[in-house]
């Protein structure tokens, strides 16, 4: 696999390698600081299998560099990766050809999850893109039908939010300070109140439907010895 990072700081660039590397062990990961670099790295051969796209680097303007990006290589799923994340940016996004947008403010492993989402053949959209650009409340899933995460416990939602950071049984326990049968238990109910058949299913719902994921806590630290 080939993915192509562009984005003009690289402190960003080398900060997505690792987690990049967990898609494919053996990924080539291609730099670019600018939308020509960017450009020059579709046109060559082999081209990438994956374009990261930051939207504020040297030489984009607006939506416009996406848009020459999907002419060069309309097979290739473009994921915008902005520090700019508000409705109308991704939907916007979206709407000119983005396989997904993903905020600069999400954890690693739940970008891994949302770059696995759109490898899949699905569109990855933040919960931003569920709010109004205002103060107004947020938009229902469907007519008339509340989100089925609003029937979450506090609990529920915050173990779900480690489940999308990729941790374990045993990691959201001691994240949590809580007994590793009761996080199975916590999960059989997130499980069925979501609609989904097991932990894979779970995270794929979440990221797809955009869920306004809560804070995550730290794993607790682990006793010397």
């Amino acid at each position: 696999m080939r993915i192509l990072v562009a984005d003009d700081h690289k402190l960003v660039r080398d900060g997505l390698r690792p987690f990049l590397k967990e898609l494919d062990s053996e990924a080539e990961i291609i730099d670019a600081a600018s939308l020509g670099e960017a450009v020059a790295a579709i046109e060559g051969a082999p081209r990438p299998d994956l374009v990261l796209l930051d939207l504020m680097m040297p030489g984009m303007t607006g939506l416009d560099g996406l848009t020459q990006i999907k002419a060069l290589a309309p097979g290739i799923p473009v994921v915008i990766v902005s520090g700019y994340s508000s409705r109308d940016h991704v939907q916007a996004a979206v709407k000119a050809g983005a396989a997904g947008f993903i905020p600069k403010t999400v954890g690693g492993n739940a970008m891994v999850n949302a770059l696995r989402l759109v490898l899949s053949g699905e569109t990855y959209l933040p919960s931003s893109s569920f709010f109004e650009t205002t103060d107004a409340a947020p938009a229902p899933h469907a007519a008339g039908a509340p989100p089925p995460f609003d029937r979450l416990s506090r609990r529920e939602g915050e173990i779900l939010a480690q489940l999308i950071e990729g941790r374990t049984n045993k990691e959201i326990a001691q994240a949590l300070s809580l007994q590793e049968i009761t996080i199975k238990v916590h999960l059989r109910n997130v499980y069925r109140k979501i609609g989904a058949a097991n932990r894979a299913q779970a995270v794929r719902i979440a990221l797809q439907s955009g869920w306004d994921i809560p804070p995550i806590a730290p794993p607790l630290p682990r006793p010397a010895g």
